[in-house]
């Protein structure tokens, strides 16, 4: 099986993907943003390397869908293909960050690599508040995302709802995570596996 953990910037999807991983004896596939060569300039200059870093994601996304794809075992992979599509790459189109000629040029692109691939056997989307993701992004102390604004990520959540309410491809769960810590509270994450299992038993 193929699971996907999706979700707004400063969600959890790392944390929930490390828990999962752990306890199912899941294969992870983690976003690694530690050795993205654009991710530092575009949070300092979003219109010049919007489009850059846009295409890094969309290619190092696919070849983990075909990493994934090789293996014969249940891989939990943080964050999916069609977030940047769906979400951050028209959402900078919007704001006036990436060209329309670009953009245009990004989602040809993305059509052709989602025709090619399967989508994931479960989503699980992680619904969280403004406060709350601002409150994990300085937890965790990035020092890239410092610059992050609100309406940036205002805008992305608005954008992350439109794409769940019409998401068709799968199976999706959605987990309101505002209430919970499964970071420090067993009892939290305890109430995540259930759905999760809940879930996993009407895929077989």
């Amino acid at each position: 099986m193929h699971i996907a953990v999706a979700g707004n910037i400063g969600s959890g999807k790392t944390t929930l993907t490390e828990s999962l991983a752990k306890h199912y004896r899941w294969v992870p596939h983690y976003e690694n943003v530690e050795v993205n060569p654009y991710l530092n300039d575009f949070y300092n200059d979003m219109q010049r390397w919007s489009f850059n870093l846009q295409i890094y994601f969309l290619q190092t996304r696919l070849q983990q869908i075909l990493d994934i794809r090789k293996l014969a075992k249940t891989v939990i992979q943080d964050r999916t293909l069609y977030e940047d599509a769906e979400i951050f790459a028209p959402n900078l189109h919007s704001m006036g960050l990436m060209s329309t000629r670009d953009y245009n040029n990004y989602k040809s692109l993305f059509n052709l690599m989602v025709s090619l691939v399967k989508p994931p056997d479960l989503i699980i989307y992680l619904r969280a508040s403004i406060s709350t993701l601002v409150s994990q992004i300085q937890r965790r102390g990035r020092e890239f995302e410092n610059s992050i604004r609100l309406d940036y990520l205002n805008q992305l959540n608005e954008r992350y709802e439109q794409w769940v309410a019409n998401y068709d491809k799968g199976k999706l769960l959605v987990i309101n995570i505002d209430n919970l810590d499964y970071r420090k509270n067993p009892e939290d994450l305890s109430l995540v596996i259930d759905k999760i299992d809940a879930q996993i038993h009407g895929l077989f």
